[in-house]
């Protein structure tokens, strides 16, 4: 699932006439790179949440579908009449999911070259509940994991706030996360109840109440970079280099495309 329903504030005034699923890097929209990742690492069965200006990612993806090298994705559209956060617009299209299949959840705005096949692999064997990919970096707000890389809590060095959720079994070390993580659709039958949520949210309530979620720690060489912010789109290019959007670009797919709105 990519999330692409947000307002795009801290891209605004790029975002006053169109969604931040479209504003471009390299000529190209940011969703546009994210799907062909995603097919890239054998995502062809992709849902894309929307609100802001939802009629321009319909018909951005009814573009996409219709170009030969695309015609092995399926993307359906899970549209929000008001916002749900990410938590919640995950519950509003959970019925997109296949029962015993985990999926991948990113945000639109998030380029990396992490291997996502391997956090998928890594996520089926552990039989976590939610693996989420976290990476040192830069940030202000961090999951807390015991030396088992269990989620034990969350915190906020910006606002001084801290959250443990349960006792760890050692001192927890502070992770900022990639925004990518690999999900098992049981969760939506351990959720309280439905409701505008964030994800880090729901994963706190969900650890609190004693269900397993891990963390997928990567290197520093792994290149990562949040886009939703003007300078950082000048940016990408040259931190990713023009050979990771040139092998994007030249993948395509063979099994016949569709696309559904729910």
């Amino acid at each position: 699932m990519v999330f692409a329903a947000g307002l795009g504030t801290r891209l605004k005034p790029l975002t006053d006439a169109r969604p931040k699923a479209l504003v471009e890097v390299r000529g190209k929209p940011l969703l546009y790179w994210i799907l062909k990742r995603l097919a890239r690492h054998g995502f062809t069965d992709i849902v894309v949440n929307t609100h802001h200006f939802a009629e321009q990612i319909d018909a951005f993806v009814k573009n996409f579908l219709a170009h030969p090298a695309h015609t092995g994705i399926r993307i359906s559209l899970s549209r929000e009449t008001t916002l749900l956060d990410t938590g919640g617009g995950l519950w509003h299209a959970a019925h997109f999911f296949n029962d015993d299949a985990p999926f991948l959840v990113q945000a639109v705005d998030i380029l990396t070259d992490l291997d996502l096949s391997a956090l998928m692999a890594a996520h089926r064997m552990s039989g976590d509940r939610v693996t989420i990919a976290v990476k040192r970096r830069v940030g202000t707000r961090f999951f807390l994991f015991d030396e088992t890389r269990r989620l034990c809590g969350w915190e906020s060095t910006d606002t001084g706030v801290r959250r443990m959720v349960c006792q760890p079994s050692s001192e927890p070390e502070s992770w900022p996360s990639m925004v990518v993580q690999a999900v098992s659709p049981v969760i939506f039958s351990k959720w309280r109840d439905p409701r505008p949520i964030s994800l880090t949210d729901v994963y706190l309530e969900l650890a609190e109440a004693g269900e397993p979620i891990s963390a997928f720690r990567v290197d520093d060489a792994v290149r990562w970079m949040d886009v939703g912010r003007i300078p950082h789109l000048s940016q990408a290019e040259t931190y990713f280099g023009a050979a990771y959007f040139d092998d994007l670009e030249v993948f395509d797919t063979s099994r016949p495309a569709k696309i559904g709105v729910g």
